[in-house]
């Protein structure tokens, strides 16, 4: 059992401790189907808890491996002597559990994209200003030159979301992705996603005027039970039970679980399939270690239409930013 925390400075001031936030969704981005406390906070001063109450409180939890992130921008001497301190001792009292020191925050591509937008906003710009001129440096900092027409709004959206380049050479699309989706929107057909996070990303607004709905079936008490009998994760329970109910999905968004792309390809493969009479767009971008690549490899090779990368990386940013362009071709054109 792992189990992360996240620690702040602290601050007299009450309200200017509040790194909780980020700690649910740090946790909720990496561990999307658990419902533990596994990332935690904590401060290194003038407020609660400590940095040594929250590693005992882990310890407390059955965690084996502590991974401690300073959430600090640069290496000064908090980051490079109080906190280490501090883990040298949690370690002579915890021999037996593994402790893991990362970089603070550091010197990060993404941060410069912040604090654009922060200086945007505060020179008055408005949030679709801030979104058009992102999408200008995008077009700027990257030759797109050579992408189809067609597939250039989704590659932009996702870039994006997620201030990563490398996506304009792994994005991967069949001939007949891009038109499938924009049908399957217009003919107002319900899209399924793995896991909320993704549903919750999706601009309901524009989905909406055609008569479609998100579908996530992750948190339904059958599907919670089954997962406990049988071993199997929820996100791929849910598809299944989805897909077998349905008879109106036209999009499938997978964000996180391999194991659910895995069912997706399974069950359109089958011959007693319920969506014969209509394809369905399957956008499989699942991120990690285990499964993923391998999961968007096999996709990439289906014949039915598909959106996928072939790289670890991807996600709910990159599932929720490929329908949201579609979404938006939908209703602007191209």
């Amino acid at each position: 059992m792992e189990n992360i925390i996240l620690i702040g400075h602290g601050s007299p001031k009450k309200d200017a401790n509040n790194i909780e936030l980020t700690g649910r969704l740090l946790h909720s981005a990496i561990h999307p189907n658990c419902n533990n406390n596994c990332v935690k906070v904590a401060y290194l001063q003038f407020a609660e808890p400590g940095i040594a109450d929250a590693i005992k409180e882990c310890v407390l939890s059955g965690a084996k491996r502590i991974i401690i992130h300073p959430y600090f921008l640069s290496s000064g001497m908090h980051v490079t002597k109080d906190i280490p301190e501090i883990i040298k001792e949690a370690k002579d009292m915890y021999p037996d559990r593994e402790f893991i020191y990362t970089e603070p925050l550091g010197i990060h591509e993404k941060l410069v994209h912040v604090v654009m937008e922060r200086i945007h906003t505060a020179n008055g710009l408005k949030p679709h200003d801030i979104e058009k001129r992102s999408f200008e440096i995008i077009s700027e900092e990257a030759d797109l030159s050579d992408m189809p027409p067609e597939q250039l709004p989704i590659i932009k959206r996702v870039i994006h979301a997620t201030a990563d380049f490398e996506f304009k050479n792994t994005l991967m699309f069949h001939p007949d992705a891009i038109r499938t989706g924009i049908d399957a929107i217009k003919a107002g057909k319900n899209i399924l996603t793995d896991v909320e996070m993704v549903k919750t990303g999706i601009i309901k607004r524009w989905l909406e005027p055609y008569g479609g709905k998100v579908i996530c079936n992750i948190n339904d008490e059958d599907v919670v039970r089954l997962s406990k009998d049988t071993g199997k994760t929820r996100s791929e329970i849910a598809i299944k039970k989805a897909l077998q109910a349905n008879n109106n999905i036209g999009i499938i968004a997978i964000g996180n679980a391999p194991t659910a792309l895995l069912k997706v390809i399974e069950m359109l493969n089958s011959p007693i399939h319920p969506f014969t009479h209509s394809p369905i767009l399957v956008v499989g971008v699942p991120v990690g270690f285990v499964k993923a690549l391998e999961s968007k490899a096999l996709l990439a090779a289906q014949k039915f239409p598909f959106i996928t990368n072939l790289s670890r990386k991807g996600g709910t940013p990159v599932a929720v930013a490929i329908i949201n362009a579609l979404l938006k071709v939908s209703k602007e054109g191209l």
